[in-house]
Formats: C-alpha cells, sequence, structure tokens
C-alpha cells in the first residue's frame, strides 16, 4: 500500500481548531481523558455484559428463553463495552495513564476481537485515510456490497440498501471467526508493524489462544453448566453477536456512508487536495447532538466529526468540543455536516446505498467528479 499524503490547504483551520481546544481544557482546568464519568460508564457497561453471564453460569437463571435473554442483554453490553470503553482506551484517550488504557484495550479480546488487528485498522487506516478507497478499511466491504463509488458495480448491489442490514449483524460474528486471521495474515503482506514488541509468529499464536478462550468461556462453559440442549446455547451466542453486530455496524457506517460524504482519490503524486483536518469534514458526518442518552450509550461516537479531528480526546468531551470546531468550520467555509437525529442517519445512509448500488459505469463517472468538485480538488 503506498504512501497518501495530504495537501497544505486550509492549514489555517487546522490550527485555530487545535489552539481553541487546547484552551477549552487549559481555561476549564480539565485534562482531555475520561473522568468519573468514564468510569461509571465501563461499570455499568461490564454489568450489562457480565451479570448474564453470570447468572447463566451460576444456575441463577436456566432455561431456553432466559438463556436468549440472557445473550441478548450481553449483546447491548458488548455494544456498550466496545463503543464507550475499549474504543477510547485504544486511542489511548480513556486515561493518562498508559497501563490503564493498554488494560482496557484488551477488553475486546472479551468481545472476541483482536487488539493488535483493531488498532491497525481503525487507528492506522480508518483514521488515516478516511474513504480513501484502497485504504480506508471501513468502506471495503464483502463483494455484495458496496461503499464506494469507485468500487466495481454489481447488479446486486441494487437491493444493497435491503441486505445491508444482514451483513451488518455478522459484523462481530466476522471478528470471531475468520476475519481477524485473514487481517493478520495481509496485515503481515502490507509490512504493517502490529505491535513492536512482538514478532508475527507470537500475535498469531496469541490471536490463536484468545479465540479459543473466547469459545470456551463464552459458549461451552455455559453449555456444560447449564441442563438444557445445546443447540440454544448455539443461538443465544449467535443472538449476541447479531444485537452487537447491527448496533455497532449502523453506529460507525452511518457517520461515512452517507451523500454528504465524498470519497476523494489522491493525485497523480499521490497527494489529496485537502490538508488531513478539513479531510475529515468532507468524510464524516455528526447525527443526534441533542440526545444525551443516546450520545452516553454509543460512547459519543454520534460526534464522529469530533472524534475523527480529536482521536486522543476521551468522548466524554465531545459534546463541548463540538461548537468550537462547527463555529471554526463555518468561519473558514468549510462543511460541518450533522443529521439531526438518528433514525435520519439511518434513512440518509440507506439513501447512499441505494444510490450506490444503483450507479452505471457512466453514472459513477459522473459522480465521481461531482464528489471531486465539492472537495475543492
Amino acid at each position: 500500500m503506498e504512501t497518501i499524503r495530504y495537501s497544505k490547504n486550509n492549514l489555517d483551520f487546522s490550527q485555530e481548531i487545535r489552539t481553541r481546544v487546547k484552551e477549552y481544557f487549559t481555561e476549564n482546568n480539565i485534562q482531555q481523558y475520561g473522568n468519573r464519568q468514564i468510569i461509571v460508564k465501563t461499570i455499568f457497561m461490564a454489568v450489562l455484559y457480565f451479570v448474564p453471564y453470570i447468572l447463566m453460569t451460576t444456575g441463577i437463571v436456566s432455561g431456553a428463553i432466559w438463556v436468549l435473554l440472557s445473550y441478548f442483554i450481553m449483546g447491548l453490553g458488548m455494544a456498550g463495552l466496545g463503543m464507550g470503553t475499549m474504543h477510547d482506551a485504544n486511542h489511548g484517550s480513556f486515561s493518562r495513564s498508559k497501563k490503564t488504557n493498554k488494560f482496557f484495550s484488551m477488553s475486546l479480546y472479551l468481545l472476541g476481537g483482536f487488539p493488535s488487528n483493531w488498532r491497525f485498522q481503525h487507528n492506522t487506516l480508518h483514521h488515516g485515510y478516511t474513504n480513501i478507497e484502497g485504504h480506508d478499511g471501513d468502506i471495503a466491504p464483502v463483494a455484495i456490497l458496496k461503499f464506494s463509488p469507485h468500487q466495481p458495480h454489481k447488479a446486486i448491489h441494487r437491493y444493497q440498501y435491503l441486505y445491508a442490514w444482514f451483513f451488518y449483524s455478522l459484523m462481530t460474528i466476522s471478528w470471531i471467526t475468520m476475519n481477524d486471521f485473514k487481517k493478520i495474515i495481509r496485515y503481515k503482506k502490507m509490512g504493517a508493524n502490529l505491535n513492536s514488541k512482538k514478532p508475527f509468529s507470537a500475535l498469531f499464536s496469541e490471536l490463536i489462544l484468545s479465540k479459543i478462550l473466547y469459545y470456551g468461556i463464552f459458549l461451552f462453559v455455559p453449555m456444560f453448566v447449564l441442563p438444557i440442549a445445546w443447540y440454544w446455547f448455539v443461538a443465544g451466542f449467535i443472538l449476541m453477536h447479531l444485537t452487537g453486530g447491527i448496533i455497532l455496524s449502523t453506529i460507525f457506517q452511518t457517520a461515512h456512508v452517507v451523500p454528504t460524504s465524498n470519497y476523494p482519490l489522491p493525485d497523480e503524486n499521490n497527494e489529496i487536495s485537502n490538508n488531513w483536518a478539513v479531510h475529515q469534514l468532507y468524510t464524516t458526518s455528526n447525527f443526534s447532538p441533542n440526545s444525551r442518552i443516546f450520545s452516553w450509550f454509543i460512547g459519543g461516537l454520534n460526534y464522529q466529526v469530533i472524534h475523527h479531528l480529536f482521536p486522543q480526546v476521551s468522548h466524554i468531551h465531545y459534546k463541548n468540543i463540538a461548537p468550537i470546531v462547527q463555529a471554526a468550520a463555518e468561519k473558514y467555509g468549510l462543511p460541518y455536516y450533522v443529521n439531526r437525529n438518528f433514525f435520519a442517519a439511518v434513512y440518509e445512509h440507506t439513501k447512499m446505498l441505494k444510490q450506490l448500488g444503483r450507479k452505471t459505469i457512466e453514472k459513477e463517472i459522473e459522480f465521481n467528479s461531482s464528489l471531486s468538485q465539492a472537495s475543492g480538488m
């Protein structure tokens, strides 16, 4: 994968938001990391995830219906822990302490994922090359889905706005099965350094062990403890992942695959016409800015623009930082996209899926051209 460079256009905007956000923390005498709020949230989500499991494995609850309900609640906790705890920790914003961040970043093991893979795909590729074809893994789904106008068009894409949601629900199931194995091999071929302290062989062994332990703890232990048919546990385990998967996928895709999003390509010199910060404005959208409860549950990821501009800042600060960034964007004549609520964001995402699915090759060229003009390329 070739390195892409960003231009130096609109550097005044980048400097201003960095300065003003820094002043916000200084004037309010607070740090950019998580505080008591994120600890409370972590405890709540941990309870949501582990208490149903404990109730099952201790035999306090039994019966097929209770098993299914327990796994469903665990799915909610899985999504909550992923968005509100693991996400911040892997960005180094959960705590000022590196050891604390590392500890909570490992919560991804408990969700069936692999931290080393996730950090490279999310922190490096997605944040570094948002919506850039061939670089951002988040817009490179299975071939039956099309998230970019630069991807090959298939006749079945015409219906992706209907069937995409099923594949979204499989997101974490792909984590726990083959996806992590495929990624670690792909990243090795790319020459990516997933862990400076561990060679590939050690990481691959760790990956295998983590999957064995995950299946053993969250599927086979309850199966051997409770005297009900094994297939109810398999059904519950799948239900847990379908629940977590649809929540996580929908939250992330509604921020980047919407009609306002651009998909710029580098020029012949491998350069994007905007600087990195402005690129984030053109490729990302917020939603539900006035919903405190919803924002709390999804780890502030309704403020995706803020998260992409300041990934090292904990999500608990996004609501207060958002007006600073929005004012600066308006000052410099730059976009600041916001959908009024989550349902509007889902609608816009669905509309984009439908739009991408109906493009012919000729219309795709016209569509790409309009996107390039909108981004100032």
